[in-house]
C-alpha cells in the first residue's frame, strides 16, 4: 500500500519554528508574522521597549513553500534508529499474533445475549471462576456491549483476537444474591440483551413496554441439570466490577452481599480458558445452545431462537 505525505502540512510548522508562539497565532489567523521588537530611537538606533509599553508590530516574514507528494514504499531504506526504537514493541506484537487455540465454528456477536460470541465469553468466565474458587458458580454475566469485536472466524485463535474482543481492564468479582434479587437481575439481563452462562431463559417481547421480558427461568448447572430459583436461597454468581460500580440499570448489583474480587481480568480469564482447552487437547466450541429461547406463543421473532 502506498501512502502520500503532503508537505504543504509543514507550512504552519515552519512558521511556528521561525519565532515565538505569537507567530503561530498570527500565522493561523492569516495575519503576517513579524520579528520581535525594538523601538526605533530618534538617533536611528534601536532601544529596548520599556516595560508595559506596547510592542511594535514586527516586520513581515516572507516564506517560499512548495507543496509536493512523496510515496512511502520499499524504495525508502529503513532508519536504524527507528527500528531500534520499535524493536521491543515488535516482539510484543509477534507474541500477540501467536496462536493459542483452535476454534471450531465461527463466533458471532448477534442477537440476544451477544449470540455465540457472548456464549463463549460467558462460558469462559464461569469456567475460570469455578477453577479459581474451587466450587461451582451458578451464573456468569457480562454486558454484551463490552465485547468490541463482532466475530471471530473459524480456525486459529490468537492472543490478539481476545485483546481486540475485550480491550478493557474489567475484573471478575463474585457476589451473593438472594433468589428474589437474582430473579430481578435476570430481568435486567434480558432487557439489556446481555450475555450469561448458567440460566435457561424463555422470554418474549412486550410491545406495550417496548422491551424484552422473562416468561420463565431456571438455573442450569455445568452438567445440564436444571433447578428452580428459590426466592429465599442464596446464590453465588460471577460478573465484572464495571457492572457492580456502574449503577443505573444494574443498580440491583449494589444490593449484593460478599462481593469478592478474583484478581483476574475478564480478558485474562478468556485467554486462560482457551489455553486450558488447548492444553487438554480440545478445540474451542461455542454455539447457540438454547440458553435464551423466544416464547413460541408470542409473535414470531425477527430471527430464530436467541434473537430479537
Amino acid at each position: 500500500m502506498r501512502y502520500a505525505i503532503k508537505f504543504a502540512c509543514l507550512v504552519l510548522l515552519l512558521i511556528c519554528m521561525a519565532g515565538p508562539a505569537s507567530r503561530c497565532a498570527l500565522a493561523q489567523s492569516g495575519t503576517p508574522a513579524r520579528p520581535p521588537s525594538a523601538t526605533p530611537a530618534a538617533s536611528g538606533k534601536s532601544k529596548p521597549t520599556a516595560p508595559g509599553a506596547q510592542t511594535p508590530a514586527p516586520a513581515p516574514l516572507d516564506l517560499n513553500v512548495r507543496a509536493s507528494e512523496s510515496a512511502i514504499d520499499a524504495s525508502i531504506p529503513d532508519d536504524p534508529a527507528v527500528n531500534a526504537a520499535i524493536a521491543p514493541y515488535t516482539a510484543k506484537v509477534r507474541e500477540l499474533d501467536a496462536p493459542i487455540g483452535k476454534l471450531v465454528g465461527g463466533l458471532k456477536k448477534d442477537g440476544m445475549g451477544g449470540g455465540s460470541l457472548g456464549n463463549f465469553v460467558a462460558d469462559a468466565l464461569r469456567n475460570r471462576a469455578e477453577a479459581r474458587l474451587g466450587k461451582p458458580v451458578l451464573l456468569a454475566v457480562l454486558n454484551s456491549s463490552g465485547m468490541r469485536k463482532n466475530q471471530i472466524p473459524e480456525g486459529v485463535i490468537s492472543t490478539s483476537d481476545i485483546y481486540e474482543l475485550l480491550p478493557f481492564e474489567n475484573a471478575l468479582v463474585t457476589l451473593d444474591f438472594t433468589g428474589e434479587q437474582l430473579r430481578r437481575f435476570l430481568d435486567v439481563i434480558v432487557e439489556k440483551r446481555d450475555a450469561q452462562a448458567g440460566a435457561q431463559i424463555i422470554y418474549r417481547n412486550n410491545k406495550e413496554l417496548k422491551k424484552n421480558e422473562i416468561v420463565s427461568v431456571k438455573l442450569r448447572s455445568a452438567s445440564g441439570a436444571e433447578m428452580e430459583i428459590d426466592p429465599k436461597a442464596t446464590y453465588t454468581i460471577v460478573t465484572i466490577d464495571y457492572l457492580v460500580k456502574r449503577g443505573g440499570d444494574y443498580q440491583i448489583l449494589q444490593q449484593a452481599k460478599n462481593v469478592v474480587p478474583l484478581s483476574l481480568t475478564m480478558r485474562d480469564a478468556v485467554l486462560d480458558y482457551v489455553k486450558t482447552e488447548t492444553a487438554a487437547g480440545r478445540s474451542v466450541r461455542a454455539m447457540l445452545d438454547g440458553r435464551f429461547r423466544y416464547d413460541k406463543s408470542a409473535p414470531t421473532p425477527e430471527t430464530e431462537d436467541e434473537q430479537p
